[in-house]
């Protein structure tokens, strides 16, 4: 295998409760992104977007990115790696500054220090900041401005949205990639990468809501006038459902995940009486024959919870009138029959089912809802890596020592 020598080659690693994906992609010119390989591996060492065993994860991530690297015919140093959980914590934030130059001209220099004031938050010694996202400024009470510098003002506003997250569950994505062999250029939220695959920039100017539907967590994004105001993670996902069916059929956990991936339906009443599946039994019992709908009716319930826990988190937080372009699902949960119309009944929006979109290469692989985040990761590693800078150990120091410091504290102040 040759050692690679692109330094446009991006890897995006999903790490989630069900499958560790991992995309080893170019971004060419028109924002086109080439997937070269595709690893994608079972997920045994995470539950609800968390590490809970840490060997068993260093294990599936190497085994993922192995794969990748054989498809693509390179080996990789380092990946961008996303993250979520029911840790995740997304909170807006105001900054103000003085500008006190004698030709009040912004500069970029005004614009960090308006951040750094936006993010000068207390947060408990158990967390980390992620990413802090600019929404918008304000230049001498003039608002909707994108971009500052250059403009005349004395006094400049930042609203900020900033996305924080447990220190130790940082940590482990970060020790989990690195004792797999790989350095972590950057830490990404999940759903923040999602939309970067699937979101047009009509629907983020319009306003619209992102729903990642994945295995253990169901984490949602709002974005407003082209910004990210809202990011919040359920846990709850698409494992409910298996086990729902596994309980309620009385078949093994794999069989119920075929199950709900072949016959599964969102909406009783879409599916036709007469229709019949066959149930795998338990420990040597012979398969069963049942209609569809009794596995509709399984489905139905628990899919519904997850629309009215996505409908209370947008109106608590008051966007249900701001998302003019309706709401997007995502993620491998999205796929059920009938999803699309359940959403709809529930959320009262327009909803249509978001695919990796401006890609070329294995196209026939990742153009699926459940390849979102990692196809996002290249979009937004893409965006956020310095040009002429090599990809391996980019923000590896910045990355790891700024989340020790905090662990340090964290421990010095309970121990």
């Amino acid at each position: 295998m040759a050692k690679d020598t692109h330094e446009n080659l991006i890897v995006g690693l999903d790490l989630g409760t069900t499958k560790i994906c991992a995309v080893i992609a170019e971004v060419l010119p028109d924002d086109l992104i080439n997937v070269i390989g595709v690893g994608v591996k079972p997920s045994k060492g995470l539950r609800k977007g968390v590490v809970v065993n840490i060997e068993n994860t260093i294990e599936s991530v190497k085994a993922a990115v192995t794969e990748a690297e054989r498809m693509a015919g390179v080996t990789v140093g380092s990946v961008f790696a996303g993250i979520a959980g029911g840790h995740i914590k997304g909170i807006n934030s105001h900054g103000v500054i003085a500008v006190s130059r004698k030709d009040k001209e912004i500069n970029q220099d005004d614009v960090d220090r308006v951040v750094d004031a936006a993010k000068a938050i207390a947060l408990p010694l158990d967390r980390e900041v992620i990413h802090v996202i600019p929404q918008e400024y304000i230049v001498d009470n003039q608002d909707g401005i994108n971009e500052p510098v250059g403009m005349s003002g004395v006094r400049l506003e930042a609203e900020v949205h900033i996305v924080t997250g447990a220190v130790t569950s940082v940590q482990n994505i970060i020790k989990s990639v690195e004792r797999g062999g790989y350095a972590v250029e950057d830490i990404v939220l999940q759903p923040l990468a999602s939309a970067e695959a699937v979101l047009s920039p009509d629907e983020r100017e319009l306003g619209v809501i992102l729903v990642d539907i994945g295995g253990g967590t169901t984490d949602i994004a709002v974005f407003v006038d082209g910004s990210l105001w809202h990011s919040s993670v359920l846990a709850i996902g698409g494992n409910q459902l298996t086990s729902d069916i596994a309980i309620g059929l009385r078949t093994p956990n794999h069989e119920a995940e075929e199950i709900k991936r072949t016959f599964g339906c969102a909406m009783v009443s879409m599916v036709e009486e007469g229709q019949e599946i066959s149930v795998p039994g338990i420990g040597g019992r012979l398969a069963r024959t049942l209609p569809r709908r009794e596995l509709a009716e399984i489905i139905q319930p628990r899919m519904e919870e997850i629309f009215e826990l996505v409908d209370m988190e947008i109106k608590k937080n008051g966007f249900e009138e701001k998302a003019a372009a309706g709401v997007v699902l995502t993620g491998g949960a999205s796929l059920l029959a009938g999803t699309e119309h359940l959403a709809e009944e529930i959320l009262q929006a327009p909803v249509r089912v978001g695919q990796p979109k401006n890609i070329t290469g294995m196209i026939d692989i990742v153009t699926a809802p459940q390849y979102s985040t990692a196809v996002g990761l290249i979009r937004f590693g893409s965006q956020s890596r310095p040009a002429g800078r090599p990809p391996r150990f980019l923000n590896e120091r910045n990355l790891f020592h700024r989340t020790l410091e905090r662990m340090k504290e964290w421990f010095s102040d309970y121990f």
